[in-house]
């Protein structure tokens, strides 16, 4: 607060509107500090634990009985501090497609929407979360004796904090006609859905079409977030058609953000950025740069391959992009490449590396299927390797007559030099997938061993780590883990609803009655899912149709990794393609780029994704010819 706004106060008089909004800007800045403050200091908290773990597990042979169990109840309080903290930047995944194209006045109000939507989720299921907690205070937990409400209190502080920075973003908005209109919407379209309660329960599994089709639909292409439009469907329809309580939901939701699989969704989101911090991902760039820079297409076989070997170490494809692209696009437009071709190339090759272990995307898929996460690792190299090779191809084509009589070829030397630098950074992935094959650490662990490994090479070999980031980099890595770990929670509980009112049972029995066996399953499957990923995104996808389908693909016989590798790669094609592939906006986003740029060129990539894909499908040795 200003000394000019004090007298105001004293004197009773009434604020101006700019105080008015610099004072809740401050409430809102001050909110958020004290949010994300913890938040970083769990990230923090979560790595010591679990390196304490390995380091006393494998080192002393003495294992820490309660590591675990401390990591999954500071994890959930991690995921609900990461969401209030996305909630309060907007960061939380939605699909802005429809929402960007209206008009400004029109996009304003649809923002406001969104928000409303989110804070009427958080207010209806606010009681159910504090009574859950409550239930909760009779479980002890067997290691460390706590209550359980330790733990689960996490879910209704998480719920009033972001119900408060959704109350201070409507407030700060100033066009109070536009956020009354917005909220009487909201409310009269849940009033009209209360009101229709007796019309639900006689229709049965046409419910399910009601709200898990068409009130995610809506929410969705309306720009809400998905996290919330997942939340939305499936609390109408425990409430509106089932005797079901409510509670179950935030149940469903507890069990879906707890699995400690999941754990590793931050840590390595946190040793992505790490990786582009202390310049490892730079040095590896180099190294390929300095073998491949002299031949036509030269850089873009450098971009394609230096995102596979950052995919091996980050897991997440914002930070693989965000690693890569501003090291090699300033050279590769000075060669002459067009902006729109290198983004369409740079999206592509997102796509194409979504199988790279540690993927957030296998990790998500091991957790919600049982699938082992050795496996899906072991077998997510080769798929990655066949897509490589299609859009390889396709640049070679393109840049088949370009013009290199002003390059220099690099010096044996040079590309010695370069190779002695990139190495620590190019053992990465080999350490990392090592620890978790000879049994050093888990997929949760491993990726402690890397941020441990990232923070050494960065201070003693690369000599470049940047201490005032780190605070930066912990917050954003709460966010984003937030954001996917919230999508999930709801996303179990629809998933909840979809076994226990028997469509998976009936799912089943409509997809092993297709003609034409698995290759038919197959095919259905790569289209299901190039138009999931392309609207719900990856994850979402994963863990609402993933225990659906899997059970399918292994009575059809199709081994179970072999379909993860199909379904992850054609996810990543609907991800990242236009118009409605939010991947493309973010590779755009980050190569500074106008989305239409992009569009005509990545036609072609999509079409040798598409081409990798099929062979890879095609051909299951790819995907399980080393288990």
């Amino acid at each position: 607060m200003t000394h000019a706004e004090i007298p105001q106060l004293a004197a009773g008089k009434p604020l101006d509107i700019a105080t008015r909004r610099s004072l809740i800007g401050a409430l809102d800045s001050g909110l958020g500090l004290l949010v994300e403050i913890p938040a970083a200091l769990l990230v923090v908290a979560e790595i010591v634990v679990l390196f304490a773990g390995v380091v006393s597990r494998y080192v002393f042979h003495s294992p820490l009985i309660w590591s675990d169990e401390l990591a999954s109840i500071l994890f959930l309080w991690l995921a609900m501090f990461g969401a209030a903290v996305a909630f309060r930047r907007g960061e939380h995944m939605r699909m802005t497609a429809l929402v960007a194209s209206a008009s400004p006045r029109l996009r304003a109000f649809l923002d406001l929407v969104a928000i409303c939507a989110a804070l009427a989720f958080l207010l209806l299921i606010a009681a159910p979360a504090y009574d859950y907690a409550y239930e909760e205070s009779y479980i002890t937990t067997p290691a460390l004796s706590l209550s359980n409400a330790w733990r689960a209190a996490a879910l209704p502080v998480g719920i009033v904090l972001m119900t408060l920075f959704a109350l201070l973003r409507l407030i700060r908005f100033g066009d109070w006609r536009l956020v009354a209109g917005a909220a009487l919407t909201v409310a009269v379209l849940i009033g009209a859905f209360w009101l229709a309660q007796p019309l639900f329960k006689p229709l049965g599994n046409l419910n399910l079409v009601i709200f898990f089709v068409g009130v995610v639909a809506c929410c969705v292409f309306a720009g809400v977030p998905i996290a919330f439009g997942f939340g939305l469907a499936i609390y109408g329809y425990l409430a509106l058609t089932t005797s079901t309580p409510v509670m179950v939901l935030v149940g469903r939701m507890d069990e879906g953000m707890s699995h400690l699989i999941l754990l590793s969704v931050p840590l390595f989101v946190f040793l992505g950025l790490l990786i582009e911090m202390t310049g490892m991902a730079r040095a590896m760039v180099a190294f390929l740069a300095s073998l491949l820079g002299h031949v036509r297409g030269g850089l873009h076989y450098v971009l394609v391959g230096a995102m596979y070997l950052v995919s091996g170490i980050s897991g997440s494809k914002a930070a693989d992009m965000a690693a890569v692209a501003p090291v090699l696009f300033p050279e590769m437009k000075e060669r002459g490449a067009k902006p729109g071709d290198l983004v369409a190339l740079l999206a592509a090759t997102g796509a194409q590396t979504e199988t790279i272990p540690p993927s957030l995307v296998l990790i998500t898929i091991g957790s919600v299927t049982g699938v082992s996460i050795a496996a899906l690792f072991t077998g997510g190299l080769l798929p990655g390797v066949v897509l490589a090779i299609t859009l390889s191809m396709l640049v070679w084509w393109r840049y088949r007559d370009e013009d290199l009589s002003h390059i220099r070829r690099a010096s044996g030397a040079q590309i010695g030099k370069t190779l002695i630098i990139a190495l620590p950074a190019l053992a990465l992935p080999f350490v990392i997938r090592a620890a978790v094959v000879e049994g050093v650490a888990t997929a949760t662990e491993v990726s402690t061993i890397g941020i441990v490994y990232a923070v050494f090479a960065g201070l003693l070999i690369y000599r470049k780590f940047d201490f005032r980031r780190l605070r930066p980099m912990l917050v954003d890595t709460a966010a984003l883990s937030g954001a996917i770990l919230l999508i999930i929670g709801t996303a179990t509980g629809m998933a909840w609803g979809l076994t226990q009112s028997g469509f998976s049972r009936s799912l089943a029995t409509a997809m092993t009655g297709l003609p034409g066996g698995p290759a038919t399953f197959l095919a259905v499957s790569i289209v299901a899912f190039v138009i999931l990923g392309s609207v719900l995104e990856g994850i979402p996808a994963i863990v609402l149709f993933g225990p659906l389908l899997f059970p399918i693909a292994r009575a059809v016989g199709i081994h179970e990794v072999h379909y993860a590798m199909v379904v992850i790669l054609a996810m990543g094609i609907g991800l990242f393609a236009p118009p409605f592939g939010v991947g493309y906006y973010a590779a755009c986003a980050i190569g500074r780029v106008d989305p239409a740029e992009g569009v005509r060129p990545i036609l072609g990539y999509l079409l040798a994704l598409m081409v990798g894909l099929i062979i890879v499908a095609a051909v299951p040795w790819i995907s399980i010819g080393f288990l």
